[in-house]
């Protein structure tokens, strides 16, 4: 039984999604159908949660919208999730970033920047 689900979770799962961890802060494209009518919508924030893996894997996504703060938790494979860009990886000592919810502001989006070391 256990080799069915893995084999059915390995068919669904997405080969094309970035490594993103929480701090990041990344830019999704979600399809929306309007009627018969269908456009993409970019959604883009600070990842302060990912839960879950394989094909039930998810991630929560914040951003301050005209002063207030707005999370949408996204599955990763679902096929409504057309692209997922990576604009900033940022430095977290935790896995969620539920504080992030109490800050107003420029700071309920501040988290550092990590640095790469550079390859010569």
């Amino acid at each position: 039984m256990d080799q069915l689900i893995q084999l059915v979770e390995a068919t669904q799962s997405r080969t094309d999604f970035p490594v993103i961890n929480p701090g990041d802060t990344v830019r999704i494209q979600l399809k929306v159908i309007e009627g018969e009518k269908e456009r993409l919508q970019a959604y883009e924030g600070v990842v302060i949660s990912d839960r879950g893996a394989g094909a039930s894997k998810t991630i929560t996504v914040r951003k301050i919208s005209h002063g207030v703060g707005v999370e949408r938790i996204i599955p990763v494979n679902s096929p409504n999730v057309e692209s997922v860009t990576v604009l900033k990886h940022g430095k977290a000592r935790r896995a969620k970033l539920f504080y992030l919810r109490k800050r107003t502001g420029k700071a309920a989006l501040k988290v550092k920047e990590r640095k790469f070391p550079v390859k010569a």
